[in-house]
């Protein structure tokens, strides 16, 4: 993925993609709620942003309007967030985003068990990598 960061609106663009599938800059528009929609050479002008960063790209043209889709995915772009925010941190320094997800409850027992399960298949321990 590539290395720029993403803006919340840049995300929501993202997100409208991701949910509708290639649209054009109107639908993307009108993805966003009524009372929080940003105007069109917003969305045009963050479009256009998206695509000289390389997460999304135009795939054809419809008359006047250009139909765009996601290059990455959703997961891609959580996956850099997430690797953001722990850069924040500085390394070996997750176990505090462990414990506030703890302290917050956000951090379920299932979670718990699934990070051990991901740990021991990247470490091999379970025989398996």
């Amino acid at each position: 993925m590539p290395s720029h960061k993403l803006t919340k609106l840049e995300l929501q663009v993202l997100e409208a993609l991701w949910e509708k599938g290639a649209c054009s800059v109107r639908e993307i528009q009108d993805f966003f709620p009524e009372s929080a929609r940003p105007a069109y050479t917003t969305v045009q002008t963050t479009v256009y942003r998206l695509e000289r960063k390389k997460v999304l790209r135009c795939v054809k043209r419809i008359s006047n309007a250009n139909i765009f889709e996601a290059a990455i995915s959703r997961t891609d772009a959580q996956r850099r967030l997430v690797d953001e925010l722990l850069a924040l941190f500085g390394r070996g320094k997750a176990k505090l985003v462990m414990a506030h997800l703890v302290e917050a409850g956000e951090l379920t027992l299932a979670d718990v068990q699934e990070a051990e399960r991901a740990l021991r298949k990247s470490s091999g321990k379970d025989g398996r990598k």
